[in-house]
């Protein structure tokens, strides 16, 4: 393995002759098909790392894998890569191809840091944000979240301590377990269609639904290519009214399978920049894949359109009181302004600063979360890392960029239009700025 990266340094250097490259475009998708084999390589020492591929089924690494994780080869192909990329001259590059370019960078770094953490290399949380994910995630003190309980804690009524009276009161729109499936395909039938009349969705998408457990995330979308997927919803603990039109959207429309439908259509599919065809998931196309999910929940159910549609179709299919479902959302919207507790609570355990116990009770005192699920969720520390930055930060820095373009509220039209252009283009955190 480290003869095939010598010789691959040495190739490019004559190549190069220490000039840059005349055949940009060329180059690029030479870099992009090693780029490709490296990520699926690396895929066979950790399980988590390949999100997707739907390229050439002779790029698959063939024969068994060694015994030990390869590092130095890896980072050293890596690196090749990386400098391959710096001597390309990408003057006569267009906004598109230097956007591919940039990412393309932004991918491999983040490859490359991947590999040095499985190798044993130890990165603060901060640090490993800004390497996997072209981000840096801001820092809140307790008493910011100690503020914003305040207003939970005058908005719920009972005894007993906050999270204990949310956890109460939310147990009256818990779906039941007979009912979820109805009203999971009534939620995503909605999204789709309204994603539909803006998007133009290719004809053949489809995805399967499946419901499964013990899992350290609530659901996942297995992207299997042509415009197909499988989603997976986890049944672990109980799942709340409100996270029908969540995860419908989120996993998939117009979340995770369309963005991914979108760039195999027109990357792949349109232009051939193959590097699209596999998803290295700790990579910065993570932040935009889960902030705009996260994101086009809203575009999807914006205002009263949301709440509107629940009442008339979720809360009767789960056999809930639609009336109450006004005062619901009022107590979710003061619970959502303490989602970057979670954050912290991440980079506090994962910077060795609180143990996993400490992390579950901060879990459970800022996002109200029950015993059970609090400790779930550090398994999903343990698992993603700084990946759980993606969710809320990757949001905010959408509907910032979207935002900045004129795709406000009150222009959907525009809005839907930016917010399809970005899914099917190359973007980065740093980019969106």
């Amino acid at each position: 393995m480290k003869k095939q990266a010598l010789l691959l340094t040495l190739s490019i250097l004559f190549c190069f002759s220490c000039e840059k490259t005349s055949a940009p475009t060329l180059e690029m998708n030479s870099i992009a098909e090693a780029y490709v084999k490296l990520v699926l390589e690396i895929g066979q020492y950790d399980s988590d790392f390949v999100d997707a591929y739907h390229g050439p089924e002779d790029w698959k690494p063939k024969g068994e894998r060694l015994a030990e994780l390869p590092s130095q080869d890896f980072i050293e192909r890596a690196s090749t890569l990386l400098y391959q990329l710096e001597m390309i001259n990408s003057e006569g590059f267009g906004e598109l191809e230097q956007s591919r370019l940039n990412m393309m960078n932004k991918q491999l770094v983040s490859v490359k840091t991947k590999v040095e953490m499985l190798a044993g290399k130890s990165l603060t949380f901060d640090e490993e944000a800004k390497l996997l994910y072209d981000a840096e995630p801001p820092h809140y003190d307790q008493s910011h979240f100690d503020s914003l309980l305040n207003y939970l804690d005058h908005a719920l009524e009972g005894n007993g301590s906050i999270s204990e009276r949310f956890v109460a009161y939310s147990s009256q729109f818990i779906i039941p377990r007979d009912k979820l499936d109805a009203v999971f395909k009534a939620a995503i039938t909605e999204a789709r269609k309204r994603t539909d009349l803006h998007f133009n969705l290719p004809e053949n998408e489809n995805f399967a639904l499946e419901y499964v457990n013990d899992k350290s995330w609530s659901g996942y979308n297995y992207y299997q290519g042509e415009s197909k997927s499988l989603i997976q919803l986890n049944t672990d603990f109980p799942i709340y009214i409100e996270r029908a039109i969540d995860l419908a959207c989120h996993e998939g429309y117009p979340g995770h399978h369309v963005f991914n439908a979108l760039l195999e259509q027109n990357l792949v599919n349109g232009k051939g920049w193959i590097e699209f065809s596999v998803y290295p998931l700790f990579s910065p196309q993570s932040l935009i894949a889960e902030g705009s999910a996260n994101y086009g929940i809203d575009v999807a159910f914006p205002g009263e359109e949301r709440i509107n549609f629940e009442k008339e179709v979720l809360f009767p299919l789960a056999g809930i009181d639609p009336n109450m479902a006004d005062q619901y959302y009022e107590i979710q919207e003061l619970r959502s302004k303490l989602d970057y507790a979670g954050n912290e609570a991440a980079r506090k355990y994962l910077n060795k600063e609180i143990s996993r116990e400490e992390a579950a009770i901060w879990l459970e005192k800022y996002l109200l979360y029950e015993p059970e699920r609090a400790l779930q969720r550090t398994r999903f520390f343990d698992q993603y890392r700084s990946y759980v930055i993606n969710y809320n930060l990757g949001r905010d820095l959408v509907d910032e960029y979207i935002k900045a373009q004129g795709g406000t509220a009150d222009h959907p039209e525009q809005r839907w239009a930016i917010f399809k252009s970005l899914l099917s283009n190359p973007h980065t955190a740093s980019g969106l700025k």
